[in-house]
């Protein structure tokens, strides 16, 4: 081989070997992700009961992979800035985000025009937790059960009123999916916040309105709230003596309920989604995690990936009929 041939032959094995690195380089990241910190955006405010849900499982997993995963909260704007912050961060997988069920079963159908696109930026990696939602009135009212609200309902035409603490949340549309499958015709009341809600309800300001155990818990510990049925599949085991709304004289199959998920940016190696995937689920599954969401009234939502996104697609295409039928948008 003469000597040029031989330069040629050396330049282009540097040239090849340069090229795998990167690529072997890519491979061990991986391989072993993650190798540094790990952020988790939430767009939930510092103390709320899901925000609580994200530091619970951000400590699991920084303990499971030997390296820091801290809780970043962006509240506000309908959780659009803790999504805009996620979207513009890393790509890689170091940074995750917990979404609402509003942010991808709601709010698409209520927005002509949404600041995400939850089929191109995100992809699902597992759901956290799912809580039910009770229907809730006054200590002292005269409804004995569902069914007594429902008659009075129908009896009042416009006159009786539920309430929520914006438009779009699961309490308004639960309470507008509960018009729709009784033929009722309803008032929705919107409060400023929570606490103002509830009190509203065991005031007599409101005929009723849904709360979950986190919400409405409080004051139905006091005795200043009734609550008349469960909208769940089965009765909680907290609140046995709780009807569903079925048993207690309403429709069948009734159900509201909220949910929050981590998710990734589209696009990452199915190797680190997997992984994340695993050890969220191994995360919510842990006994001092289950006993920590029962405090919150929340249960371990556990889903294989195919059956979330049923899930998921089922309670978009539900509530898309719900917003339709109430003009419930928001731009």
């Amino acid at each position: 081989m003469n000597p040029l041939s031989a330069g040629i032959t050396r330049r282009t094995a540097l040239l090849a070997t340069a090229g795998a690195l990167p690529a072997a380089t890519a491979f061990a990241q991986t391989i072993n992700f993650p190798i540094k910190a790990v952020r988790l955006i939430t767009p939930f405010p510092v103390g709320s009961g899901p925000e609580g849900v994200a530091r619970l499982v951000a400590d699991k997993l920084s303990r499971a992979w030997g390296q820091p995963v801290t809780v970043e909260n962006k509240p506000g704007g309908n959780g659009f800035i803790a999504i805009d912050a996620f979207k513009r961060g890393a790509t890689d997988g170091y940074d995750l985000i917990q979404l609402d069920n509003v942010h991808l079963t709601a709010y698409p159908h209520m927005f002509k025009k949404l600041p995400y696109a939850a089929n191109k930026d995100f992809e699902l990696v597992a759901p956290l937790f799912k809580t039910y939602f009770f229907i809730t009135t006054a200590a002292n009212s005269k409804y004995r059960n569902v069914a007594d609200l429902i008659a009075d309902a129908k009896a009042k035409p416009g006159g009786l009123s539920y309430g929520s603490w914006s438009v779009g949340n699961p309490a308004h549309l639960g309470s507008a999916l509960f018009e729709t499958v009784t033929g009722t015709n309803m008032q929705h009341v919107v409060y400023k916040e929570t606490t103002q809600l509830y009190t509203g309800v065991a005031n007599g300001e409101l005929s009723f309105a849904f709360g979950t155990s986190a919400t409405a818990g409080p004051l139905y510990r006091a005795g200043k709230l009734k609550f008349l049925a469960i909208a769940a599949p089965r009765r909680l085991e907290a609140y046995k003596d709780v009807p569903t709304v079925a048993e207690a004289g309403g429709p069948a199959n009734f159900e509201v309920s909220g949910w929050t998920a981590i998710a990734v940016p589209r696009g990452l190696p199915p190797a680190v989604v997997d992984k994340i995937r695993r050890d969220v689920v191994k995360a919510v599954s842990e006994p001092d995690v289950r006993e920590k969401f029962a405090s919150f009234g929340y249960e371990p939502f556990l889903a294989a990936p195919p059956e979330f996104a049923q899930h998921v697609s089922a309670e978009s295409a539900r509530l898309a009929g719900v917003i339709k039928a109430v003009g419930a948008h928001l731009d």
